[in-house]
């Protein structure tokens, strides 16, 4: 969805309706191929918590082969179509999605906590993607929607994070809550990244890609986020938790909406 924003942002007049959806297509197939290496990679760790025993592999419903090989299709069709379809910077940034996701930070969720700071790069390239998509080169304007999307995980993740500590500390999962039990260094880093996440949200305004209603938006969905994130520093509780989860669920798509209503 901020992939396709993302694309109309960086739009020309006309607007390129087959590019567009070459674009989405392609770059939904490579979401469904990353998330779906990453269950394979955690095959043996998923039948560990409750949350995630429902999924395929370890329910039964797909095997483990089965997701290896569709997982594996899934991305290099990605890939490629990108690349024959779209142009080849955006090619590019797929195959960061993939070696940054897969290779890298999955397989450091069990070793360091760190994980979800390198986890946010290739978390952050979907509104990037979108833009190159589009445009084929990176402005300063597509930086700005990328380091939304990365300080934006991070209240999102370590809100999901402190409420599952306990699965994920029972399934080796080092999040940060796990490493450091009274949560001090967590809501912190809820409280700092989300402040900054304030003057980066109206990067688009600054830029000149959006209008003065977004930028009282973007301030406002700013401030809201904000408090939310004091509540649920002061509180610690998983009910605090997952109030601010739904927050951060819900500020991301109205951000990027207001920039398409908005744009100038």
């Amino acid at each position: 969805l901020v992939s396709a924003a993302s694309f109309y942002l960086a739009s020309a007049s006309p607007f390129n309706n087959a590019l567009f959806l070459h674009s989405m297509v392609a770059i939904t197939l490579l979401a469904f191929g990353v998330a779906t290496l990453n269950q394979w990679l955690e095959r043996d760790i998923d039948p560990l918590m409750e949350r995630t025993l429902g999924r395929p592999i370890p329910s039964g419903r797909v095997s483990q082969t089965e997701a290896l090989i569709f997982g594996s299709l899934l991305c290099i069709g990605a890939e490629v179509y990108l690349a024959l379809a779209v142009n080849l910077l955006t090619a590019a940034l797929g195959l960061v999605v993939i070696v940054g996701y897969v290779l890298v930070y999955t397989p450091l969720k069990t070793r360091t906590s760190a994980s979800t700071a390198i986890g946010a790069i290739p978390g952050a390239m979907p509104p990037l993607m979108g833009w190159t998509a589009a445009a084929d080169s990176i402005s300063m304007a597509a930086w700005g929607l990328f380091a939304m999307q990365f300080l934006w995980q991070f209240p999102h993740f370590f809100a999901i994070a402190w409420m599952y500590r306990d699965q994920y500390r029972n399934a080796g999962i080092k999040m940060l809550p796990v490493v450091e039990k009274d949560g001090t260094l967590t809501f912190r880093q809820i409280v700092l990244f989300t402040v900054m996440l304030i003057p980066v949200s109206v990067s688009p305004y600054v830029f000149g890609v959006s209008g003065e209603i977004f930028f009282i938006g973007a301030i406002g969905l700013g401030m809201w986020h904000l408090v939310e994130s004091l509540l649920t520093a002061k509180k610690r509780t998983d009910a605090a938790a997952r109030r601010l989860l739904l927050v951060t669920v819900l500020y991301l798509p109205l951000l990027f909406i207001l920039m398409v209503i908005d744009k100038r």
